[in-house]
């Protein structure tokens, strides 16, 4: 039986991840990348493709600004493949690749809403999708063979695909991932005058400045690409933080507690683990001293008992002896950890 045989050009994280999933599920694969040592790590993880490797897909992963003169060079060279790219801005591209005899029909615009805080091919996972969205942009309602061959990528990959315009993508994520970067960005730079104090920082600083340590490289191609849907969110978040002020100032009780019921609202529809809906947890509060090994010897325990814990917080001031860490689990999970915990001589406390 013939192996199905996939290029990808771009081995940072997200090219990287899809290659090594591919090759998990029996796909020939070739990677590629300009810079020589991702290139290098890339192919030592994924293995050396077959000198002969003529592919039905080519998945182009590079940074936004070379996208489209990629698609135009590997189409050249491979006319009867299927043609996808991964970037987070899609309408200008669009017009781009319509511009383009042959290669319009041929490809496919996606973006996978999947992610790490660090970037490059020694950050690849093969399970980095699995559970995620994977939006197709297409204005075409029919379903083609080459968005029938995009759908399979993606679940083949372990995400769960979606399917909009270019400009209602555009518009979509301007405001739930662009604007989180900005805001990120900018919240890390208006409290830079606190010095080396940061450090006294809880985890809801922590973890709104978990976008900060982004390159400006990518993201600024990625915000000037979608300057217009960008600039707008940035106006909409203005006002927000306008009203907020204006309660501040007023005293106004009433339109804060309204402005906070808005946004708990908005907080009860985000996703559970993986993009799931969301679920109900009970929490344990478990009190762990400053040593090696700490971490590794509560997650035993939790395995000892099978306790699959959903998500977890840990809180730990400087030169602090003992740190706080939060357990977040389904009711029969939260129950018979504690019991075994406290069993154990662990110090917990359910919440």
């Amino acid at each position: 039986m013939t192996r199905r045989g996939a290029r990808i050009v771009g081995a940072g994280l997200i090219g990287t991840s899809i290659a090594l999933r591919l090759k998990e599920k029996g796909w020939s694969v070739d990677i590629r990348d300009s810079d020589p040592v991702n290139q290098a790590i890339a192919r030592d993880l994924v293995g050396a493709a077959p000198e002969s490797l003529s592919p039905e897909l080519v998945v182009v992963a590079t940074p936004p600004s070379s996208v489209f003169e990629t698609l135009k060079g590997e189409f050249g060279r491979y006319p009867n493949a299927t043609f996808i790219d991964v970037t987070s801005v899609k309408t200008k591209l669009h017009v781009e690749i319509e511009a383009i005899s042959g290669l319009f029909e041929r490809f496919v615009g996606t973006h996978p809403v999947s992610g790490r805080e660090s970037g490059g091919p020694q950050s690849a996972r093969s399970d980095l999708f699995d559970g995620r969205a994977w939006v197709i942009t297409s204005d075409k309602k029919e379903s083609t063979e080459p968005i029938r061959m995009a759908e399979e990528l993606i679940r083949v990959l372990g995400g769960v695909p979606y399917q909009m315009t270019p400009a209602e993508h555009d518009q979509l994520f301007a405001r739930i991932s662009h604007l989180p970067q900005v805001l990120s960005t900018s919240l890390a730079a208006a409290v830079e005058t606190v010095g080396e104090s940061i450090d006294l920082a809880g985890q809801g600083l922590r973890d709104m400045l978990r976008l900060s340590g982004s390159k400006a490289e990518l993201w600024g191609e990625i915000l000037f690409a979608n300057s217009g849907e960008v600039l707008e969110s940035i106006n909409e978040l203005k006002l927000k933080i306008s009203e907020i002020e204006r309660a501040i100032q007023q005293g106004d009780t009433k339109q804060l507690a309204s402005i906070f019921a808005t946004a708990n609202a908005v907080h009860g529809k985000l996703s559970g683990k993986h993009g799931l809906r969301p679920r109900e947890y009970s929490y344990l509060n478990v009190v762990i001293e400053d040593k090696p090994g700490q971490l590794g010897a509560l997650f035993n325990e939790c395995a000892e008992i099978d306790a699959n814990v959903e998500d977890l917080a840990l809180e730990h001031s400087p030169k602090q002896e003992t740190g706080l860490i939060r357990l977040a689990l389904f009711e029969s999970h939260a129950e018979k950890l504690r019991l075994h915990l406290l069993n154990k001589g662990w110090r917990v406390h359910r919440q």
